[in-house]
């Protein structure tokens, strides 16, 4: 059998630690409440039109498959 005084001291460190948590969790709610009070919905412009982006990702998937193709080729053959 525990002591009483390691009994007592297991019940302050437990209420200890759920004191803590329930502080840091109230603190951590009324900073995420002020953070998103004070942010306003801002629309943002496109850095790009629709038709480079889609030349770019175009571009970016040529690139994978011929820097990865013969990889994938060579995996293949294998039988992987």
């Amino acid at each position: 059998m525990i002591s009483v005084v390691a009994q007592e001291r297991l019940l302050g460190a437990a209420l200890g630690c759920v004191f803590t948590g329930l502080i840091v969790f109230e603190e951590r709610k009324s900073i995420y409440s002020l953070i998103s009070s004070n942010q306003r919905p801002q629309e943002r412009e496109p850095i790009f039109r629709k038709s480079t982006r889609s030349d770019f990702v175009h571009l970016w998937n040529k690139a994978v498959d011929g820097t990865l193709g013969p990889v994938i080729a060579s995996l293949s053959s294998r039988g992987w």
